[in-house]
Order: structure tokens, then sequence, then C-alpha cells
């Protein structure tokens, strides 16, 4: 049921955490509904230098986030930006469509950490 890939992430999620002093971090879903994602960035010269997550749900949801930050880290904010669900699902090895909705938060909780970090700098 599922790939190498999301096993491989699962079993040995990369960077877990959260960074204390983050440049942009965001929530999606409630972990009193099983399935959460957090994120928290740290930003320089406009580069996403690291990137750490939480996550409550199953292993498609945790392995989501950790390739997310894998992905994310190195990148130019723009770049990172345009990191889609089906991008993560690719790099998970392809998930089945009831597993989706996990791309599909990392995604989303990508997308809200940059916006709070462009909020936070043009403030």
């Amino acid at each position: 049921m599922y790939t190498p890939q999301v096993i491989e992430h699962y079993e040995n999620p990369r960077n877990v955490g959260t960074i204390t002093d983050a440049d942009g971090a965001a929530t999606v879903g409630s972990a009193a509904n099983g399935e959460m994602v957090k994120l928290t960035l740290k930003v320089a010269n406009n580069v996403i230098v690291a990137a750490k997550f939480r996550a409550f749900g199953c292993p498609t949801a945790i392995a989501s986030a950790s390739v997310l930050t894998e992905m994310v880290t190195g990148t130019h904010i723009p770049e990172a930006f345009q990191i889609t669900a089906a991008r993560l699902s690719d790099a998970l090895g392809g998930l089945p469509l009831d597993k989706q909705r996990y791309a599909d938060a990392a995604e989303e909780v990508l997308k809200t950490a940059i916006a709070n970090f462009m909020s936070e700098t043009e403030g």
C-alpha cells in the first residue's frame, strides 16, 4: 500500500521539530481531528535556509511533510512557492487518491507559511 519513499520518510522523517525564531510559520488541520501539519521556516536573503515540521496523522501525512522540508530547504521563496501537491506526491513515488489530501495539506501549509513570512517582512 505504501511506496518505499513513503515508508522511508515515515520511518526516518527529516527535519522534525519547530524553529523557535522562525521567519514564517503555519498550521493546517487540527490535532483534534487527527490530521495536522505545522511548518516553520527560517529565511535568509529570500532563501529558505531551514524548514521543520510537526505532524499528526498517518504515515503519508508524516512522509508528505518530511519530503516537503527537504524540497524547500535551499530554495528561493518564489521557487518554493511553486512546489505543488503533485510534485510532493511524485517525490513519494505517487500517492493513491485516498491519500492525496496529505500532499494537498503539505502544499497548503507551505504556501501559508510563505505568506506569513511575506506579511512579516512587508510589515
